[in-house]
């Protein structure tokens, strides 16, 4: 994303609503400026505000008249008064920024919008996660956060090197250059996105195990770190052999998703 700087007015409207804080007035211009180190390519900037179309020069002409009378003159907070934002023409690697953190993107590995990947909504059907297994869904970074693909690799190639499988249809496994070492492509290692899920399954037997892992990981990781659990339940909707495990370690219990068998299978029984 870019500001047109012949258009901008300064306002500062556009400053609340990028969720990384990456746009701010710079003070030598006095226009509003995007850091692209921090700017994610979410598109908040430009769906989120309303778009007019003044003439610049004069929304400046009225702005510095008021202000010699110690008036202001400004547009509504959500309303962008020049339409002074232009989306650039993104380019690989960058472009992974936007198909991580922009919701309204559709991940051209998956067809699916967003970060690409239908977790375990639709379990029962798919086979994604079979019975005596149990899956974990690993998500860096949340808005005013967010999180390099750097850092998402220490936590891949600790849970490689623990012989985890990772969820071949996820885009984030799509990155990578080698699974059995969860190495991530180096052209993309210093892109920074919105937030971004790495998914795994592992035997249930080892449920303790990775959630320790991953604790450990991610001490060494600048974000935040959210930790999904999800297996099968029995044929009366229970579930009574992850649950006391995450028990045991702490956990209060809430159930977040629960599948009513919609969907058709992705996955064969084999696999």
């Amino acid at each position: 994303m870019k500001i047109n700087p012949d258009k901008c007015v300064a306002c500062g409207n556009c400053t609340y609503v990028c969720p990384m804080g990456a746009i701010y007035i710079d003070p030598v211009i006095k226009r509003a400026t995007i850091d692209r180190d921090e700017c994610v390519e979410c598109y908040a900037c430009y769906n989120g505000l309303s778009t007019e179309h003044l003439n610049p020069p004069l929304v400046r002409m009225v702005r510095k008249i008021f202000q010699m009378g110690r008036l202001r003159f400004d547009p509504e907070p959500d309303v962008c008064p020049t339409a002074a934002f232009e989306p650039d023409a993104l380019q690989w690697p960058r472009v992974v920024r936007r198909a991580f953190s922009d919701p309204r993107a559709t991940h051209e590995s998956t067809g699916v919008q967003g970060r690409g990947t239908e977790e375990v909504k639709t379990n029962d059907v798919t086979l994604r996660v079979k019975r005596g297994e149990v899956g974990f869904t690993i998500e860096f970074g949340r808005p005013g956060i967010g999180v390099w693909l750097r850092d998402i690799q220490k936590m891949t190639w600790a849970l490689a090197k623990a012989g985890v499988a990772f969820e071949k249809k996820n885009p984030f496994t799509l990155l990578m250059t080698d699974v059995t070492t969860g190495t991530i492509r180096e052209d993309v290692l210093n892109e920074k996105v919105l937030s971004a899920i790495v998914e795994i399954k592992v035997g249930v037997e080892r449920t303790e195990e990775i959630i320790k892992l991953v604790h450990e990981v991610e001490k060494e990781v600048e974000t935040v770190i959210s930790l999904g659990v999800g297996t099968r339940c029995d044929e009366q909707g229970e579930e009574n052999v992850v649950a006391p495990i995450l028990e045991r370690l702490g956990y209060t219990l809430e159930r977040a998703k629960t599948n009513v068998g919609l969907g058709r299978v992705t996955n064969s029984v084999e696999n």
